[in-house]
Formats: structure tokens, C-alpha cells, sequence
């Protein structure tokens, strides 16, 4: 790693200094934002949030239940039916929209210290990429606005199709607590664009971004009702939601299990439109021709340990050929050296801590399910860091996995790598389909009939080539099998999900 010089030591101290500074003025917003200003809950019930990077509270957070939901239904059907932004003219929806992402924009450092803090997450992630992809999503939805047109059918001239699109109504979005900013800009965006009335639950480990998100849509002109942030348990708020019967529709991202909840809450009350994004198990296929050894390496940690694996497209399984697979093993354990933990405000850290006590007890309970099965552990394996009161573990790699091991089978959602060999390109598809997931892969090589071959015949909603992406806003995401169903986040196919079709037939004289 090097000796870091005196000149770089005094730049770290006084970024730190900047940064604990501007953590001490931080203003948490701990109330419902319900029609346009923030309100007690009628319950009167919170729920405290923590620092998982030191285990001790933030903030108490208002806890809505069923009577908080059905005020805010109200208010979102309300705002819906009047107009005020349903049948706001496209340009000028836009308008706002965009001053809304100039707003987040503005407050980029404020947003990022708050999932920073609540989340767990390296500051530098938070500031360079949550947010900033978050600003960019608000903005590709807003310039789509005024650039969709509905169809005319081909008709006889005696009659004239119109086939229309128009928003769905009330839309509960319902988000995880692993990017907090971005997973509430992906469901928001688009939705908002269409001109849909939103009620947006966040995680209760993740709360405030959302808040302060609803603040600031306010100011940017969102009009009463129209946007609403109603933190809760998912037992109480989320199953409300997924119940309501004036509710239209019900995005969701988060774990399959609960996903599974959402589409008996549908099937329990008025059919609601269901979209939903849960998890993953993804493979990183190498094959034997796989270029640039390094550069692979540095692609399969980001993979696996960017975001603590917390990542529903988290690369856990490096499905490699087997004459690749110590040279690059190797190469991976030495290039971990530059994935520290520590302290999720340092700007050098790249590991955070999980997103809780409980949380980081199952992902040890993985680590200690593989060692118990046979994988051998080369890499990590530990909790560290215990003196913070944090829940940090390191970065964990497991080398000579079956694919039937728990390790291999369950989604971690932890910084744990699973090493499995293959011998042909057969066995390696094989291998990487054999999982009940199916949302992202990766796969690696330098034979353009193979990257076609392979790419198709893997059972995932994104397939990244030499290299681990989920695209850009361009590109639909989201999952096959039970990683997913029905709908996808980014894109002008997420745009399109929060509306619904209609046909206008007339009969010309």
C-alpha cells in the first residue's frame, strides 16, 4: 500500500475536519411529510433510527400506521383528481421536476451524510455516485416528459384509434435501506414524470434522505398531496399500503419474501398493479480466454464488495474456469488490500458497516454455514472494528464452493465472495442458472461468439460483458424468476409502467 506522505495525512485531516463539521449541522426532519408539510402521526408512535457504524441513536422517527397511510391516500387521490399535477401541462411537470433535481443537487453533500450516517455506507460512495445518479435520475425522467407521444391506430378512414397513456392514480412506493436516495429516485422519478400522486415509504433503517427528498420537492413546486414520505414499519406502514383499496399501484424493491407479501396484499384487495424488484444471486462467469487478468479482478471485488455486498446485483458467485483460478484467486486476495473498513465518514473507507447488529449476525451465520460445509475460507471471515460499537466484517472470500452450498444457493447480502470452477462453457451456464435468482451476471471472455452465446443463454435481466454494470439510465433493471416481476426501474420502460393504456375508438361521419 505504500507510506502515505505528510502532505496527504494533513489533506485527510482537514476533508475529515470538513466533514464531522458539517455532520454537527445537520437537521434531521423526523416527522411524516403528508400533503405537502411535515405532520405528527396520528398513533403517536416512533421508532429510533441508529448509526450502524457506531451503534448508538440518531434520531426518533415518526412511525406511520394504517390511519397516517389513509390520510395520505386522501390527500395523494385528492391532489390526483383535482389536476393540479396530473393534467399540468408536460412542460411544465418538467419544469418542476428539474428544479427538484437542482435542489438535490444543491444539497448533494447534506443527502450523502445522511445515507453515510443511517446507512452505514462510505461517504465517498454517497457523494460521488448515490447521489449524483440520483440527481440524474430525476432529471432523464423530467426531459422525458414532453418528448412521448400516444398512437394513432391504423384504421379505415371512417374511423380514428387513439391509443393513449395516461397515469395510474396513486402509487405506493415502497424502498429498501441498501441506497436509500437512489432506490427512492428510481421509483419517484418516473412515477412523478407520469403524473402520478405518490406515497413513498422508505426503509425504517433508512428514513431520513426520504424526508428531506419530500421537503425539497415541495420547494421545487410539487404541489400538496401529490408527493408524500410516510416512514413506518413495513409490518404496520408497508402492509397498510399493500392493503389499501385506493391505492392503484405498489412498486417495490427489497427481499423476495416480502415482495411475496406484496402480491397477496394485491390478490387481498383491489388488484393493484405490482412491481417488484427483489433478490439476487449473480454470477460472474470467467472463461479460460478471459482478458487482463487485473482487470478482472478489479471488476469482481467491485462486484462483490461494493456497497458491503449490500447490492441486490451483488457478483457472489465467481464462476471461473478452472486453469484461471489460482492466478486470479490470488490476484483478488492481493487486490483487497485496496477494500479497507473503517469509519464510513473517512473518504478512503470502502467498506462500511452492515446495515445493523441483526443483519451483520446473519451474514456471519453464512460465513460460519460455509466453513461448516466444507468451502474453504481464504480471505476475511471475521467481524472487526467490535471498538466502534459498529457492525463492520471484512471482506471474505471462499474458495472450492459447490453451487449447493448455502453459500452458493442464499442472497448474503454481505461482503462474501463464492469461488466455484468449471471445466466447459456447458457446465459454467449450467452452474450460473442453477438459482432461484435471476436479476444480474457478468460474464468474461475474449470470443464475441461466445459473449453472444453466453450472454443470452444466462437467465438474468442484465448482463454486463468484461466488466460489472447495471447500465445507465438508459437501460432497463430489474429480474427474472424470483428476482423479479413484471416491471423494471430506469428507462423509458419504467417511465411507461406508471401509466396505463387506454383506446379511444371514434366513428367518423
Amino acid at each position: 500500500m505504500g507510506v502515505k506522505s505528510p502532505e496527504r495525512e494533513i489533506m485527510n485531516h482537514t476533508e475529515n475536519d470538513k466533514i464531522r463539521s458539517a455532520v454537527s449541522r445537520l437537521d434531521f426532519r423526523t416527522q411524516a411529510f403528508i400533503d405537502g408539510k411535515f405532520v405528527d402521526v396520528a398513533c403517536g408512535k416512533s421508532f429510533v433510527t441508529e448509526n450502524p457504524a457506531t451503534g448508538k441513536p440518531l434520531a426518533e422517527i415518526a412511525a406511520c400506521d394504517k390511519e397516517d397511510i389513509d390520510r395520505a391516500v386522501e390527500a395523494a387521490r385528492s391532489a390526483f383528481e383535482k389536476g393540479s399535477w396530473s393534467k399540468m401541462s408536460p412542460d411544465d411537470r418538467k419544469k418542476v421536476l428539474l428544479k427538484f433535481a437542482d435542489l438535490l443537487e444543491t444539497h448533494t453533500d447534506e443527502l450523502a451524510l445522511l445515507d453515510c450516517l443511517e446507512a452505514g455506507k462510505p461517504i465517498q460512495d454517497c457523494s460521488t455516485f448515490d447521489i449524483p445518479e440520483t440527481v440524474k435520475c430525476i432529471r432523464w425522467h423530467a426531459e422525458a416528459i414532453d418528448k412521448l407521444y400516444d398512437h394513432v391506430s391504423t384504421t379505415s378512414s371512417d374511423n380514428l384509434g387513439l391509443i393513449l397513456r395516461e397515469p395510474i392514480g396513486v402509487v405506493g412506493a415502497v424502498i429498501p435501506w441498501n441506497f436509500p436516495a437512489l432506490m427512492a429516485a428510481w421509483k419517484i422519478g418516473p412515477a412523478l414524470a407520469a403524473g402520478n400522486s405518490v406515497l413513498l415509504k422508505p426503509s425504517e433503517l433508512t428514513s431520513l434522505s426520504a424526508l428531506r427528498m419530500g421537503e425539497l420537492a415541495g420547494e421545487a413546486g410539487v404541489p400538496q398531496g401529490v408527493f408524500n414520505v410516510l416512514p413506518g414499519l413495513g409490518e404496520t406502514a408497508g402492509q397498510a399500503i399493500g392493503l389499501h383499496m385506493d391505492i392503484d399501484m405498489v412498486a417495490f424493491t427489497g427481499s423476495t419474501e416480502v415482495g411475496r407479501l406484496c402480491l397477496s396484499y394485491a390478490a387481498k384487495s383491489n388488484l393493484k398493479r405490482i412491481i417488484l424488484e427483489c433478490g439476487g444471486k449473480s454470477p460472474q462467469v470467467v472463461m479460460a480466454d478471459a482478458p487482463e487478468i487485473d482487470r478482472i479482478a478489479v471488476n469482481v471485488l467491485n462486484s462483490a464488495f461494493w456497497n458491503m455486498g449490500e447490492n441486490c446485483s451483488c457478483g457472489s458467485r465467481l464462476i471461473i474456469h478452472e486453469s484461471l483460478k489460482d492466478p486470479l484467486l490470488d490476484r483478488l486476495i492481493e487486490l483487497c488490500k485496496e477494500w479497507p473498513v473503517g469509519d464510513p465518514l473517512n473518504p478512503e473507507t470502502r467498506v462500511g458497516s452492515m446495515i445493523g447488529k441483526a443483519h451483520m449476525e446473519k451474514v456471519l451465520g453464512y460465513i460460519e454455514a460455509g466453513n461448516s460445509e466444507g468451502a474453504q475460507l481464504v480471505l476475511g471471515g471475521r467481524r472487526v472494528l467490535e471498538e466502534t460499537g459498529g457492525y463492520f466484517i471484512e471482506p471474505t472470500i471462499f474458495d472450492k464452493v459447490s453451487n449447493d452450498m448455502k453459500i452458493a444457493r442464499e442472497e448474503i447480502f454481505g461482503p462474501v465472495l463464492s469461488v466455484i470452477t468449471f471445466t466447459s462453457e456447458e457446465q459454467a451456464i449450467s452452474i450460473a442458472n442453477d438459482t432461484n435468482y435471476g436479476l444480474a451476471a457478468s460474464v468474461y471472455t475474449q470470443d464475441v461468439n461466445a459473449v453472444h452465446r453466453i450472454s443470452r443463454a444466462l437467465k438474468a435481466g442484465t448482463v454486463s460483458v468484461n466488466c460489472f454494470s447495471e447500465g445507465d439510465m438508459t437501460t432497463p433493471f430489474g429480474g427474472f424468476k424470483e428476482s423479479g416481476f413484471f416491471g423494471r426501474d430506469k428507462s423509458i420502460w419504467a417511465h411507461e409502467q406508471y401509466t396505463q393504456l387506454k383506446t379511444v375508438w371514434m366513428q367518423l361521419d
